[in-house]
Order: structure tokens, then C-alpha cells, then sequence
């Protein structure tokens, strides 16, 4: 892949992205990694992307600069839980547990971050599970499988066939957050589009669905600062 880089400190690299779709050229900063992608139509030099990212670099620098630090829970730190930083400490057992307010791991710090992991996935399918069946019963509806990825871009989906994809992470956001995007992957079993029509569908089992979408908006990519390995 095509790249172009702005001098440092600290050095920039931009990826290149050639699409015939693209009719101008544009510029995207993950929130979650900080790659920088230049998307730009299939016949435009690459000077003209050096160019281009040269009179950005302020937009650019400024929006690397504003991602959210990464952290790796381990003992004695924090991790979200259902729109809370709840600290992680030892207890017994053998697996992670939610305990008066705490995140309570067995005292082997090597194995922390994927304890911590396994206890928020398995809330996530509990929760997500029991909001999905709470949904499709006021609607009438059935669902396939249920099943739970770390995505990037979507919180969740509903496929053709009926079954519904979320996001683990969702067990870290504030719990109406959680249930609207239940209800709202739920709602595509009546209707597979954003019509206004089905927008009164998650209205009906959703009301006050608007809240909870406009955090998203705002604070989702909060859940992605956290990391679970090396």
C-alpha cells in the first residue's frame, strides 16, 4: 500500500487508500489504533495527497493528539463496567467476579487482563441475551443465534437470516446504552432499514432510545481505550 509520511517529532504516516468511489480526497484518524487513511480517486497523483496532507497536518496532529489513552486493567487499577470505573482487586477463587462494587481477580497478575476479559464477555452474552428475548417478545419476533465479536465500527447487527451480532464491549457502556442497542438490532427483524417506520418500531419498545444513541455518539469510542493483551 501507498504511503506518505509528515516529518516529526513525532513522525505521521499516512496510508493511501485509492477507490474509484472516491470523488475527492479525504482524510480519516482512527480513534481506535490512530492510523491516519487517505481515501482519494484512483487517477490522482500522489503529490497532490502530499499536498493535501501537508495542509491538514494541524487537523491531523490535533486529532491524534486528542485519543483517548490506552489502558490494561491489572490489580490495583480500573476497568468500566456498566458506565462505572470500578477498581480491580484480588480476592479468592478462580476467576474473575464482580464483588461490592469491585472487579475481584485471583492474584496472578500475568493473568489479570484476560480474567477481567472472560467476566465482561460473559456478562455482555447474559445481559445482551436476556434485553434481546425482553425485545422480541414485546415484538412478536424470533431470533437466530446470538453471538458477541470486539467490532470496530458497529455496536451490533441483525443479518438476513435473524441473527443478531454485538459488541462485548457494550457490558462496559452505562446499561440503557446496552438496551438500545438491543432494542434497536431487535427492531431489524421487523424492519431491515432506517425508515422512519422503523424508527417507531424501536420507539415502541425503546421510548427513550435518543439518550442512550447520543452517548454513543459521544463517549463509544471510550470503550475501545481499554485493551486485554499485550
Amino acid at each position: 500500500m501507498e504511503q506518505i509520511e509528515l516529518a516529526g517529532p513525532p513522525l505521521v504516516t499516512i496510508l493511501i487508500r485509492r477507490t474509484r468511489q472516491a470523488r475527492r480526497l479525504s482524510l480519516r484518524v482512527s480513534q481506535l489504533d490512530g492510523r491516519v487513511t487517505m481515501s482519494l480517486p484512483m487517477r490522482t497523483p500522489l503529490r497532490e495527497a502530499k499536498v493535501f496532507a501537508t495542509e491538514k497536518e494541524g487537523w491531523i496532529r490535533g486529532t491524534l493528539a486528542k485519543r483517548p489513552e490506552i489502558e490494561r486493567p491489572m490489580i490495583d487499577g480500573k476497568v468500566l463496567f456498566q458506565g462505572v470505573e470500578v477498581d480491580v482487586v484480588t480476592g479468592p477463587g478462580r476467576v474473575a467476579r464482580f464483588v461490592d462494587g469491585q472487579i475481584t481477580v485471583p492474584d496472578n497478575p500475568a493473568r489479570v487482563m484476560s480474567r477481567v476479559a472472560a467476566f465482561l464477555k460473559i456478562t455482555a452474552r447474559h445481559r445482551l441475551t436476556e434485553a434481546s428475548d425482553r425485545y422480541a417478545a414485546q415484538l412478536g419476533v424470533s431470533y437466530g443465534r446470538l453471538s458477541l465479536r470486539d467490532t470496530r465500527s458497529r455496536w451490533g447487527s441483525c443479518s438476513s437470516e435473524g441473527n443478531l451480532m454485538y459488541s462485548w464491549r457494550l457490558i462496559m457502556a452505562p446499561p440503557e446504552v446496552l438496551d438500545y442497542v438491543a432494542a434497536h438490532e431487535v427492531s431489524h427483524l421487523l424492519e431491515m432499514n432506517h425508515s422512519p417506520q422503523y424508527w417507531r418500531v424501536v420507539g415502541g419498545i425503546y421510548p427513550q432510545y435518543k439518550a442512550p444513541r447520543g452517548w454513543l455518539r459521544q463517549h463509544g469510542q471510550q470503550l475501545h481505550r481499554f485493551r486485554f493483551s499485550d
